[in-house]
């Protein structure tokens, strides 16, 4: 469980690496509207709120939201302070992220 934990987190770091990732609830909802989010991740620690929001506006555009890990984990994998939210602009990177988090929920 654990190295899956990292592989998600890894793969999302090798993401912002390359400057795929964009962050923060004012970034990824922007990122959402434009079409270019190939995929949202929202902290499980985040409020109720912003669940909903980011849930609704990714249901309405079509995008994969998945809620996963804490704010601090998310901040640290992409090298920056606590994140709530972040989108992932590349889709291979996006798939590649989504084939852990779905054997994560199996």
């Amino acid at each position: 469980m654990r190295c899956m934990n990292n592989k998600v987190l890894s793969l999302l770091g090798i993401a912002a690496r390359g400057r795929n990732v964009v962050s923060g609830e004012f970034s990824t909802e922007k990122a959402v509207k434009a079409g270019r989010a190939e995929l949202v991740i929202v902290s499980s620690d985040a409020s109720e709120n912003t669940k909903k929001m980011f849930t609704d506006k990714c249901a309405f555009y079509g995008i994969p939201i998945y809620v996963y890990s804490d704010r601090h984990s998310l901040g640290r994998a992409i090298g920056k302070e606590m994140r709530v939210s972040a989108a992932v602009t590349e889709k291979g990177l996006a798939e590649s992220i989504i084939k852990h988090l779905e054997e994560l929920q199996d």
